[in-house]
């Protein structure tokens, strides 16, 4: 039985204003569902369901109506990429009747008082959650990244259950909320090198698949740092549905008592090459290399400068950024040194959630499993995965190495 506080009763009865009110609606309509006995503040949010793509006009009229209620988030509120960049779109390609919708969908975010972050990252913006703060954030990397480097606690919210969280404060104590839910279920002993962001990926690709929802831990990658951490979780989250993993002496959960269920699945991982071919496209001519899928941080760009070494591409060459990382790597020379070899630094979107086959894209490169994964379903491309520099040299040459 859900127990509410006096206030929460009041938003739910109304007292508070129709806006409120169906915020709370949304949350207490999930506690029940869910069997949750009671509700926990949240300190922070992050809300999905961002790109006009995937909203569509229901989506914004939604949007609209309920900010012309007057509405108020309570809580520092982020928001997911959008289906382009919102300054640099006409040079983009992108068209102005979807920019122009997509603009005023930013516009009934703002109303709410949500901050046009426009990122998968918000960690890299500011929004970095307490150990064992509870938080109700959308978009799946995100969540994993929250829940597992950061230990804060949050379940895998949807846009609506998000924003209504972000009004009331408030989101349902179940799932992965609770201690008992972040219980490790399968046990991952992984027995082969993986080095590169693309090996965790590839390994959290096939770890997804065989994990489903279930949380994994993992034994065989100390020493493995925060990007590689968000590799491995994003993957993880595309091609299954994770959204917590521990790492043995790496994440901080890990080596907390029970934290392994003594009923536990072993999987032992002892070669990556199934990921690679299951993620690659028997395709040589490539359109556009993406890098930043969860957005790049400022480490990763500098990395593609460096591999690039002034070297001028053949193709287009994309890396998606936080607008707030983007200012910083200007700041640093790095966006003039990407655009110095015909490369941009993209901000506010996500390829998986634009309308690239109307910017006449067809086959992409990308390091990114968790894009490897989506791209060819979401965007209909064709996609070619691998390691930061095969991708670099693929935007030089304009094509796929054997």
């Amino acid at each position: 039985m859900l127990q509410l506080s006096p206030e929460e009763r009041a938003m739910l009865s109304g007292e508070l204003g129709p806006g409120v009110r169906k915020a709370m609606e949304i949350v207490v309509a999930l506690g029940r569902i869910y069997g949750a006995r009671r509700l926990v503040e949240v300190g922070s949010v992050q809300v999905a369901g961002v790109s006009y793509r995937n909203l569509g006009e229901a989506g914004l009229d939604f949007l609209s109506q309920w900010a012309d209620q007057g509405v108020r988030v309570r809580v520092s509120t982020t928001l997911n990429p959008a289906g382009m960049d919102l300054h640099a779109w006409r040079e983009l390609g992108f068209s102005e009747i979807f920019a122009r919708r997509q603009l005023a969908v930013i516009e009934a975010f703002e109303r709410f008082g949500v901050r046009a972050t426009c990122t998968c990252t918000p960690y890299l913006v500011g929004n970095v959650p307490r150990l064992g703060e509870h938080v109700a954030w959308a978009e799946s990397s995100a969540v994993s990244y929250a829940n597992s480097v950061l230990g804060a606690r949050t379940n895998r919210e949807g846009g609506p259950s998000a924003l209504a969280a972000a009004i009331t404060g408030r989101t349902a104590a179940y799932g992965l909320h609770l201690d008992e839910s972040r219980c490790a279920k399968l046990r991952v002993d992984v027995c082969c090198p993986v080095q590169s962001l693309a090996d965790f990926g590839a390994l959290g690709y096939l770890v997804g698949k065989a994990a489903g929802n279930r949380v994994p831990y993992f034994v065989g990658l100390e020493g493995a740092g925060p990007n590689a951490l968000k590799a491995l979780g994003a993957a993880m989250a595309a091609s299954g549905a994770v959204a917590l993993y521990h790492v043995a002496g790496v994440t901080p959960e890990a080596d907390m008592q029970d934290t392994l269920s003594r009923d536990h699945e072993t999987l032992v991982v002892d070669d990556l090459r199934p990921a690679y071919a299951a993620l690659n496209s028997d395709v040589r001519g490539i359109d556009l290399v993406w890098f930043g899928c969860p957005h790049a941080g400022l480490e990763e760009i500098a990395e593609i400068v460096w591999l690039l070494d002034g070297r001028r591409v053949g193709t287009a060459l994309w890396i998606t950024a936080a607008r707030d990382v983007r200012q910083q790597a200007e700041v640093q020379g790095l966006v003039a040194a990407v655009e110095a070899c015909g490369g941009r630094v993209v901000a506010d979107m996500c390829a998986v959630v634009a309308p690239m086959q109307e910017l006449g894209f067809r086959t992409v490169a990308t390091s990114s499993a968790k894009g490897a994964t989506y791209l060819p379903s979401h965007a209909g491309l064709i996609v070619r995965y691998g390691t930061i520099a095969q991708c670099v040299e693929a935007a030089v040459s304009g094509a796929w190495a054997s």
